[in-house]
């Protein structure tokens, strides 16, 4: 037997009681390397599973309908399944939703089976919040019972892989839990959230300075310690769970709040919205003035009823968080 405290310092969090070893596929990405630090650091026994070879590591190679996990598998109890082919935008594949199937659906699925086969009790399975949708009404936030509406290949996919996970928990018994973030970040974070970071230390002006949607997004803090509870809490089972950090905000506050975090104020022109859009889709950017302006809202109350859980940690912390590994990684 061991034992898991809340591994975030704060007070109050209960101690669990835990037993097992857990899997934790894509080990060395953004977060598997956070979730496996935080499972060391509190000595839960976990195994690592990556396609390419890294120390203390099973390696698993390409991901797909055929991949080989028996080794990975020995001894597990449960399975936290990261690994997964990412959104991404200008996709180049010829078809992306194949390329999303084979690796999103098949390859989950496949692992899934094993799994069962190996006596896993119980598989977490991190789908996206792109499940539910691209968007919300204003106040109308995302549920994680709402009727799944995705828009793009990615989010098919990640569809399609849950249904199939609740077909198998029928059909072996595995205990299943589905896990759907919207934006994660955190130290370490890339892509357009790492570049939000370098234009606000770097002054850029934005012209963000009058958008007034909602957006909840999850420091990967607050997801992982909804995953570890997950793993354990006898009411998880089978269900569906969506996750942030329990503040939603605007673009133009995010950045004000980054912006905070890093000691640079956000340079912001107040630029109405409608020709932020207007602008965008000139320049083919359609995308991402979604992303900047419209609502996508998700509803947690399920996680604090079932679970009695609740964000561990403040998006400001989160934000803080982040901003110090910014500067680490400029220093470095």
């Amino acid at each position: 037997m061991f034992f898991l405290a809340s591994w975030t310092g704060l007070e109050d969090l209960s101690v669990t009681e835990m037993s097992g070893m857990i899997l934790v596929t894509g080990a060395n990405g953004f977060m598997g390397k956070r979730l496996t630090e935080v499972l060391a650091k509190r000595g839960y026994p976990y195994r690592k599973a990556t396609r390419g070879a890294f120390p203390e590591a099973v390696s698993v190679g390409t991901i797909d309908g055929q991949t080989n996990w028996q080794t990975a598998l020995t001894e597990v109890s449960v399975v936290v399944h990261l690994a997964a082919r990412v959104h991404v935008m200008n996709d180049q594949a010829a078809d992306p939703l194949v390329e999303f199937r084979r690796v999103n659906v098949e390859g989950t699925l496949n692992l899934a089976r094993q799994a069962a086969a190996a006596n896993v009790k119980r598989f977490i399975f991190i789908s996206s919040i792109k499940v539910n949708g691209e968007r919300t009404v204003l106040g109308q936030p995302f549920r994680a019972d709402d009727t799944p509406a995705p828009l793009d290949p990615y989010g098919v996919s990640k569809q399609e892989a849950e249904e199939g996970l609740r077909a198998l928990a029928q059909q072996t018994g595995m205990e299943i839990v589905i896990i759907r973030p919207p934006l994660v970040y955190g130290p370490g974070v890339k892509a357009n959230f790492h570049s939000m970071m370098r234009w606000l230390s770097l002054g850029v002006p934005l012209p963000l300075g009058m958008i007034s949607n909602q957006r909840s997004l999850v420091s990967i803090e607050n997801l992982i310690d909804l995953i570890i509870t997950c793993s354990y809490h006898p009411a998880a089972v089978n269900q569906v769970f969506l996750v942030s950090d329990g503040e939603d905000l605007s673009t133009t506050e995010l950045l004000r709040r980054m912006g905070k975090a890093l000691a640079k104020p956000a340079r912001l022109i107040p630029v109405p919205a409608v020709f932020l859009r207007l602008a965008a889709k000139l320049l083919g950017k359609g995308d991402v003035a979604q992303r900047l302006c419209e609502s996508l809202q998700v509803d947690i109350s399920k996680n604090k009823k079932m679970l009695e859980w609740s964000p561990p940690m403040s998006v400001d912390e989160g934000l803080l968080k982040t901003a110090q590994s910014f500067y680490h990684e400029k220093t470095v």
